[in-house]
């Protein structure tokens, strides 16, 4: 084989793409990821190592987190971005490293003399070497299938954490407590652990994405205001448009500054869909609304917009021919032949004046749909109304929620979400956040005493409101314990960031998740019998029989 990779849910035929990834990443690339991954542990082995002796590196953890996303599912494609991040660690670990032994010196009047992993020491500055040295770093190198499980598992919910830092990095919010973690979190895959050691590992790695994705919930209230319940356009005006995707807020805000007063309107898609619900955002008048559905659809989608499309996170398919001039890429995205946006500079906004201009030569979008659809259903939102949700749940006009959270994909078997949401009784709420909802969130499935029938909390990353509602709900009920909770879990999931929700529902206790639409390839038949047995995870099943078990509170 030619590569090793099955860290997202389409990989081909739920084992592992070796050839190339479904996802569209080349051999090369998912290499050289590889061995990107392999020099970020060992930084992580000095800086395990360097805070015992009180140092903490923070460029060093910000640097972690930064490349760890680009290596989540539909982030990069570029081979060379992926050879200058690895020179880049190479650089970084040996800084480190220096820091670590002059600091061990010191402490002990000795030098530092342990035999350490070999990334903790492989080096080159020959770029050939690299595609060498990335054909022998394989995950499959890890011989025991349980301990390479549990390793996988930990450094995918590593790779989830990391997309929330990085899109706190954006507003100038950190943690130093979360990309340390990071660094604990990898070191332990270096480590020779027990497999009850990186499970210990694996649930503290779910605590770390719950205050990961609180430290995101509030860089984004504090710049752009709690999400608002809004009604969301999804129709097009008559003048040349910017499609904008992804998940980063802030490259939003500075593309609607700069294109106030040119004629050209904004739109979004995917999980960009949110966006819309914010307050600081809605004093635009050229902020459209969104155009379209997922993140997969795109190939067809972006065919119709005709304007210029920003991708600014993941979720990026690779560009067709009759597109590809007009897209563009930002921050860790991107892809060979797209032009990309640079980063900004010595506190200036990114300079966007590129898409303006070709914008303004591309006929108005093509429109595909009209009418609206109901977001902005937030923690804020939801709990400014709890007396009403509660007392429509004593009167029993609320019977059940369900959260269906998590990702979308290609998957036929992905109907499922839409099937069971049809299904379900009217007196059920739905919570949802991340780009599921593009299976339900158009249907028209009413309310219940003036509350939606589909509560949209916002991004993948909002599923912290989710997480803050059935606390509030444990309070307010009086019950002991969250899985008490007439609330039923059945997430779908992709890629890393469904892998640290995941996690975080663990981390909080919750129980009888159902998992779909298959369950991870990464998971060994013994790795899933002891979820199974610690937490009763499922995998999802017909309609019929899952509606059944939920309305039995099972």
């Amino acid at each position: 084989m030619s590569m090793f990779c099955y860290q997202c849910q389409e990989t081909a035929n739920n084992e592992a793409c070796t050839i190339v990834g479904v996802c569209g990443k080349t051999d090369e690339v998912a290499n050289l990821q590889d061995l990107l991954i392999y020099t970020l542990k060992g930084i992580a082995i000095y800086g395990e190592r360097a805070k015992k002796l009180g140092i903490y590196d923070e460029v060093a953890g910000i640097f972690i987190a930064k490349s760890l996303f680009s290596t989540i599912t539909n982030v990069n494609f570029d081979k060379e971005f992926f050879i200058n991040k690895i020179t880049e660690g190479l650089s970084i670990r040996e800084d480190l490293k220096n820091k670590y032994y002059q600091a061990y010196l010191n402490e002990y009047q000795q030098e530092f003399n342990e035999v350490l992993p070999e990334m903790a020491t492989w080096n080159s500055g020959d770029v050939n070497d690299y595609y060498l040295k990335s054909g022998e770093v394989s995950i499959l190198n890890t011989q025991n299938v349980d301990l390479r499980s549990l390793k996988e598992l930990l450094i995918y919910g590593l790779k989830g954490i990391s997309a929330y830092v990085e899109h706190a990095l954006v507003l100038e919010q950190s943690d130093n407590e979360i990309t340390s973690f990071l660094m604990e979190g990898l070191a332990a895959t270096t480590e020779e652990l027990s497999a009850e050691q990186l499970v210990s590992t694996i649930l503290k790695t779910g605590e770390i994405a719950v205050k990961a994705m609180a430290l995101l919930d509030k860089a984004n209230t504090e710049a752009y205001g709690h999400p608002e319940p809004t009604q969301v356009n999804i129709g097009v005006r008559n003048r040349p448009g910017i499609l904008i995707s992804g998940h980063d807020l802030r490259d939003l805000e500075e593309l609607l500054e700069q294109t106030k007063g040119t004629g050209v309107d904004v739109y979004t898609h995917g999980e960009m869909l949110p966006a819309n619900s914010y307050p600081a955002f809605k004093k635009y008048d050229h902020f459209i609304g969104n155009y379209g559905n997922s993140w997969w659809e795109q190939t067809k989608e972006f065919a119709f917009f005709n304007g210029p499309i920003l991708m600014t996170t993941n979720c990026l398919v690779p560009p067709k021919k009759y597109y590809i001039d007009r897209v563009y890429t930002t921050g860790v995205v991107g892809f060979p032949g797209v032009k990309h946006i640079p980063d900004r500079e010595n506190g200036k906004q990114k300079d966007f004046s590129q898409l303006i201009q070709h914008a303004l030569t591309c006929e108005p979008p093509t429109e595909i749909e009209k009418g609206t659809i109901p977001g902005g259903f937030a923690r804020n939102s939801v709990l400014s109304v709890a007396d009403q949700v509660l007392e429509a749940v004593n009167s029993g006009a609320i019977k059940k929620f369900v959260v269906m959270a998590g990702c979308e994909g290609r998957h036929q078997t992905r109907d499922y979400y839409q099937s069971l949401a049809k299904e379900l009784p009217k007196d059920n709420i739905i919570l949802t956040a991340g780009c599921a909802k593009y299976r339900y969130n158009k249907l028209n499935l009413g309310e219940i005493n003036g509350i939606p029938r589909v509560l949209d909390a916002g991004q993948c990353n909002d599923s912290y409101s989710l997480v803050m509602i059935a606390q509030k709900l444990v309070k307010a009920t009086g019950v002991k314990d969250i899985n008490e909770l007439p609330i039923s879990y059945d997430i779908a999931w992709y890629e890393q960031k469904a892998v640290a929700v995941l996690l975080a529902l663990l981390h909080l206790g919750v129980k009888g998740i159902r998992l779909g639409p298959t369950l991870p390839a990464f998971i060994s038949p013994n790795v899933l019998k002891v979820l199974v047995d610690t937490f009763d995870i499922k995998p999802i099943g017909t309609v019929e029989q899952d509606l059944e078990a939920i309305l039995a509170g099972k």
